[in-house]
């Protein structure tokens, strides 16, 4: 059993409803199925998500307390592994119930909640809550928030987050790695997201293996801009909100939008 205790998410005051019910919905979850489960049985997966990959029990728990949340305000949800569901709402709560799951099952502390409430396709609010240790980070589109990134413009010399390399996109990889000064691979976008927010690094990106999914970029497509950086796709694409989880996008989430260009072009080589 992972024996780590599960803090309550320190959520603002000034979070929507929803987006803190959810949250602490998550987190009560996460909690409780950590002593309930030891690592083998919190990974074991029994079916497939709405992404096409494996649900791990881990997942398909603390997802059961999101989908909660949502039909009680009779909003949409869009989850990672239940997919869309449509209550005939404007309102759509988007959520990644656990990014880093395998982290988080195998008691390695580093996975998150991530969650946006989207009105009529605009995503307005997003909150990120970090599981293991309870910081949560909050923006509203179009407001400053309270955190600001590093400022950085420029590759040489950054700190940088990276997807894991894959053989189809290794040579991109090795190219972002060769001019940062630091590489770190976390396995928790969303969470890597937010601490490019707060100015601990400089940027993280998927160097072009199109793993990510909207659930996981979709938090910091709110708090980024609202703290001075930039989310994009490597090849250009927009970030839609698409209830097809199958769609798939190479993110780049950087402390400034040169910086976010730079990473992209590097990528491309």
């Amino acid at each position: 059993m992972i024996g780590w205790p599960v803090p309550d998410p320190q959520i603002p005051t000034a979070a929507h409803a929803v987006l803190a019910q959810t949250a602490k919905a998550a987190s009560t979850a996460f909690r409780d199925a950590r002593a309930r489960y030891d690592r083998r049985q919190l990974a074991e997966t029994s079916s497939m998500g709405a992404d096409g990959t494996a649900s791990m029990r881990l997942d398909l728990l603390v997802e059961a307390g999101i989908a909660e949340v949502a039909e009680a305000h009779r909003i949409n949800l869009l989850s990672e592994e239940v997919g869309f569901v449509d209550n005939g709402s404007a309102v759509t709560l988007v959520v990644d119930p656990v990014d880093g799951t395998a982290n988080a099952a195998a008691g390695v502390p580093l996975s998150a909640f991530a969650g946006a409430i989207v009105l009529d396709g605009e995503p307005v609010e997003a909150l990120t809550c970090w599981l293991d240790t309870g910081r949560c980070w909050h923006a509203v589109a179009g407001q400053a928030s309270e955190f600001r990134t590093s400022g950085r413009r420029s590759l040489d010399g950054a700190a940088v987050s990276l997807l894991r390399p894959h053989e189809r996109n290794a040579e991109a990889w090795w190219r972002v790695a060769k001019r940062a000064e630091r590489v770190r691979i976390l396995s928790t976008s969303c969470l890597e997201a937010m601490l490019v927010a707060e100015g601990s690094t400089d940027a993280f990106a998927d160097a072009g293996s199109d793993t990510h999914r909207i659930v996981d970029l979709i938090a910091a497509m709110v708090v980024l801009p609202a703290a001075g950086g930039a989310v994009l796709d490597v090849h250009g694409r927009p970030l839609d909100v698409d209830p097809d989880l199958h769609r798939r996008w190479s993110g780049v989430v950087a402390a400034t939008p040169e910086l976010a260009e730079e990473l992209a072009t590097t990528i491309h080589g």
